[in-house]
């Protein structure tokens, strides 16, 4: 398949479904896919199956369709990370805008986490020290304070801080608060 098609899974035990639902080979954004999943199906449910893709780590967007859908099945659903529940039958452009919706969703989650891939190499070469440094100024130290903290002088948490800025490549200590969040260093609340 080109790199510029989306792969769209049809997961149903019905013939006449997957076949209905083959126009789907739409492809607005590069290298991404999501699944469309039948609820009932003879040896793995669509729940069972988003419970499995979470218990992979696996952030495959994934479109519910059901003939027997109901709130606490759409709510288990959701809740297991699908992000669309459609009760057959549907419109066709609902259906297509569905997944237009899930694949521009995929593509975003695949460039966080490239994104996040990135920013922990860099972390990954960083000395012992460096992260040490790097910890107290996103926790918002002074460089005096990160150096009495860690038992050497001003001068030297400079040179730790300047060589910190050129191996994570950020141009600001606001780069370097924005990749701690990114790589799971701090929480949103700045702990």
């Amino acid at each position: 398949m080109p790199p510029d098609k989306s792969i769209v899974h049809v997961i149903d035990d019905d013939e006449a479904v997957r076949q209905a639902l083959a126009f789907l080979e739409i492809a607005p954004t590069v290298q991404t896919g999501c699944i469309i999943t039948d609820v009932r199906m003879p040896e793995i449910s669509g729940v069972d199956l988003l419970r499995r893709l979470r218990e992979l780590k696996l952030a495959v967007p994934v479109i519910v369709i059901t003939a027997h859908g109901d709130i606490p099945l759409a709510v288990e659903a959701m809740r297991l990370g699908a992000v669309d529940f459609l009760e057959k039958p549907f419109e066709d452009e609902v259906l297509l805008a569905s997944v237009r919706s899930a694949l521009d969703r995929g593509d975003r989650d695949q460039k966080r986490q490239a994104e996040r891939s990135n920013i922990e190499g860099r972390l990954a070469a960083l000395s012992n020290r460096e992260r040490d440094v790097l910890k107290g100024l996103v926790a918002g130290h002074a460089n005096k304070q990160i150096a009495y903290d860690l038992g050497i002088s001003p001068r030297t948490i400079e040179n730790y801080r300047a060589n910190l800025m050129i191996k994570m490549q950020a141009g600001s200590l606001s780069d370097l608060v924005r990749m701690a969040l990114i790589a799971g260093l701090l929480d949103s609340n700045g702990s």
